[in-house]
């Protein structure tokens, strides 16, 4: 929106002109985000005090939680209040991978909103059933997925990439749906159980749409592209602003979402970032790398999917409490030492995936 009223500014100044450079405007946005979130943030976790919109505890989890019962949650609201503005401040407009991605983000927020709404306000325990959810998920990922098979510009658009490997592809077609619907599902729920410590999921989603931000960048430049040796995919550079919109949003969260936390993200939050992060890898063709580098979704997705099937087959379990990050603090660690381990695992797993931009 503010890209086009500097175009038009810069005919008078071409002081203007700065504007025009994507990573200025990713820097904006990061910062809008940011501002925004300090700003907002203390109004909407008064107002959800005052409305009791309170977390409940499994009287399951560690007796560590039990403190937290009515910490205010639906603060996810403010993370995607803040990406959205940004992103329709500073991103080009006329681009449709940004639409796609804000409208993927957005449902899924929604979709969480509903299940944040039954069960606090409504005081209904399960919330949205399990299969409304996915039915839901599916109805927004497949649209999503469907209008970028659509609008693929080429191959590439329908390749899966393998990192490490120099043009080493394999081609999916109209499959490419398929692979589209699972990462963003999956991400989607894979976020939503490791939401369950105060900062745990939302310093990742930063690092992860930090990183995925820079594969956008390099993506979209067709200079860079050809540089790294990666596919050049064109339009894909603007998704660079969404991605430090995010950051931006995510960092601002954590401000009041840090160990003890004032406000938790909810299902608001958490089921739009990981919907957030499964598109966008998509756009860029960088599905496996975000696979990579959200090692620590996939791990906490996967304890939880063994720990239930081993009780269903044997009886028995394999962690003391799923997801993960609860096995840890039933062994002895304090919670800020599970958040800030599994910070510095993520850190080092961005890092493995960014080098795949030079080792081909």
């Amino acid at each position: 929106m503010l890209l086009y009223l500097t175009k038009y500014l810069a005919q008078f100044e071409t002081g203007f002109n700065v504007f025009n450079y994507l990573t200025m405007r990713a820097i904006l946005g990061a910062l809008t985000a940011l501002v925004l979130s300090f700003v907002i943030g203390p109004k909407m976790i008064a107002r959800l005090s005052v409305n009791q919109v309170g977390q409940p505890i499994r009287a399951d989890g560690p007796v560590t939680h039990l403190p937290k019962a009515g910490t205010p949650t639906m603060g996810g609201a403010l993370i995607l209040t803040a990406i959205a503005v940004s992103t329709l401040l500073w991103a080009d407009l006329k681009n449709h991978f940004v639409w796609i991605v804000l409208f993927v983000t957005l449902s899924f927020g929604a979709i969480g909103y509903v299940d944040d709404y039954k069960k606090l306000i409504l005081q209904n325990p399960s919330g949205i059933s399990a299969k409304q959810k996915i039915f839901w998920q599916s109805v927004v990922a497949i649209a999503a997925a469907t209008a970028l098979y659509v609008t693929a510009a080429d191959d590439v658009s329908t390749s899966l990439l393998i990192p490490y490997f120099k043009d080493l592809t394999i081609q999916l077609g109209v499959l490419q749906v398929v692979v589209t619907y699972f990462f963003i599902v999956g991400f989607s729920n894979a976020v939503n159980l490791t939401d369950g410590l105060d900062g745990l999921a939302i310093m990742p989603t930063v690092l992860v749409g930090g990183a995925l931000g820079v594969f956008a960048y390099v993506t979209g430049n067709v200079n860079f592209a050809s540089y790294l040796g990666i596919p050049y995919v064109a339009g894909t550079g603007e998704i660079l602003v969404f991605c430090a919109a995010l950051a931006g949003a995510g960092l601002g969260f954590l401000w009041f979402n840090t160990y003890p936390a004032q406000v938790f993200m909810g299902d608001i939050g958490a089921l739009a970032l990981g919907a957030a992060l499964g598109v966008v890898a998509v756009v860029v063709r960088q599905e496996l790398v975000l696979a990579i580098m959200g090692g620590v979704f996939v791990v906490e997705t996967l304890s939880v999917i063994i720990q239930v099937g081993s009780f269903k087959l044997t009886g028995k379990r394999v962690f003391r409490m799923a997801p993960i990050h609860h096995h840890f603090e039933l062994k002895g660690w304090a919670e800020p030492k599970v958040i800030v381990r599994f910070w510095i695992i993520t850190v080092i797993l961005v890092l493995v995936g960014l080098a795949s931009l030079k080792i081909r």
